[in-house]
């Protein structure tokens, strides 16, 4: 086989294998495009801000100014005390609200809208109160009648507001300026895929090298 050979067979076996997860994305339905496409960012980010906002009847750029105060859109984040990705979802809380996957984009998202849904229908609709029991518990807005005295809620339902009345914003555009999401499966395996491949030809290039230089058995001198 030469390298011509090599190089087509090479070329065709990637072509198969992006065929057949591009056809299994295709038959994943909307969730599923979503999460393997993650990594090039905005309008699946912003698809899911809107889903999330028409599913909990909640302003799509509510979400995405606490999202921003909360992780500045980045999947991967983890706070100090254990709050987990786009929304920053506690452990416990994330269990109650049906998160498996506090990581996975949608999940945590649908799960940051529910959250605050309830404690929006909790506080009477009252925005600022939402936010103070989303980011300080409910138990303490109620203890203190309103936002505790905590110059971390306090300074987080300011900078809420002032995103959230700052106009629309873009989900994708923070999120592409932070740490890179984790990549997503159908990604990897294509990293790896064309890896293994790249190898593959480098190994039979250089067996094709080393047998053109021996000369034929025919030739050796033999002593």
């Amino acid at each position: 086989m030469n390298i011509d050979s090599v190089l087509r067979s090479a070329l065709l076996l990637r072509d198969t294998a992006d065929t057949g997860r591009a056809s299994a994305s295709a038959g994943a339905g909307f969730s599923g495009v979503l999460r393997s496409s993650l990594s090039s960012g905005s309008a699946d980010l912003d698809a899911i801000f809107d889903a999330a906002g028409a599913r909990y009847n909640i302003s799509p750029d509510l979400l995405r100014a606490v999202a921003k105060a909360e992780s500045n859109f980045r999947p991967d984040a983890t706070s100090r005390v254990g709050a987990m990705g786009i929304m920053q979802l506690m452990p416990g809380t994330a269990r109650g609200l049906g998160v498996t996957d506090a990581y996975d984009p949608e999940q945590n998202i649908m799960g940051g809208a529910k959250y605050l849904r309830q404690m929006l229908d909790q506080f009477g609709g009252d925005i600022e109160l939402a936010l103070a029991a989303y980011n300080a518990g409910p138990n303490n807005v109620q203890k203190y009648g309103g936002i505790p005295p905590f110059r971390e809620t306090q300074n987080y339902v300011v900078k809420v507001m002032e995103y959230f009345g700052d106009g629309p914003i873009t989900a994708g555009a923070a999120a592409n300026s932070g740490t890179t999401p984790r990549v997503s499966s159908a990604s990897s395996g294509s990293s790896q895929l064309n890896e293994m491949l790249t190898q593959m030809l480098l190994i039979k290039i250089i067996e094709m090298q080393m047998n053109l230089s021996k000369p034929d058995r025919d030739d050796r001198k033999i002593f």
